[in-house]
């Protein structure tokens, strides 16, 4: 079996009130850590935070430090009140790609998932680390993915290029 050449680390961040609840983010962070790693990311963890703009602040910003070439937010990119993942993105960014947020917009239009074409979601990077928001739905994950993966993959390697 061929093995898949090594994509970036990873870490995803799963945004979700139900952690209020006690309950998980209904399983978000493993499909993410499954499609990621099947593109040849190594996904060094996942976590999940209620929709609090310190919690998903902290969140990214541990990410960042840490060094790791992608972060995926999975969530809060609605229009509710308590959606606040691309309020807080846009303050730990320091650069958008809104190429990239489109294309996922788009992409999940096309394949009619509601929640993606309403998603506010940003995509941008932060120090090294590029930084994107997913709307929160299992189709939304999976047809984001299959855009987003592709994009990422050319973007950390331009930014881990020592020649730019």
């Amino acid at each position: 079996m061929p093995t898949t050449p090594h994509a970036g680390r990873a870490l995803i961040v799963s945004i979700t009130d139900q952690l209020v609840h006690g309950e998980g983010d209904n399983g978000a962070g493993a499909l993410v850590t499954e499609l990621l790693t099947e593109a040849g990311f190594v996904v060094d963890g996942s976590v999940a935070v209620p929709s609090d703009a310190l919690d998903i602040r902290n969140a990214l910003n541990t990410a960042v430090i840490g060094g790791v070439d992608l972060v995926v937010t999975v969530g809060g990119t609605g229009i509710s009140p308590r959606d606040v993942t691309p309020d807080v993105t846009e303050e730990v960014l320091d650069r958008e790609l809104p190429g990239i947020a489109q294309a996922l917009r788009w992409s999940g239009m096309a394949a009619g998932v509601t929640d993606a074409v309403v998603s506010r979601g940003l995509v941008g990077v932060s120090g090294s680390t590029l930084v994107a928001n997913v709307a929160g739905s299992r189709q939304a994950i999976r047809d984001g993915l299959a855009t987003l993966i592709p994009l990422a993959v050319h973007v950390i390697g331009e930014l881990s290029d020592p020649e730019i």
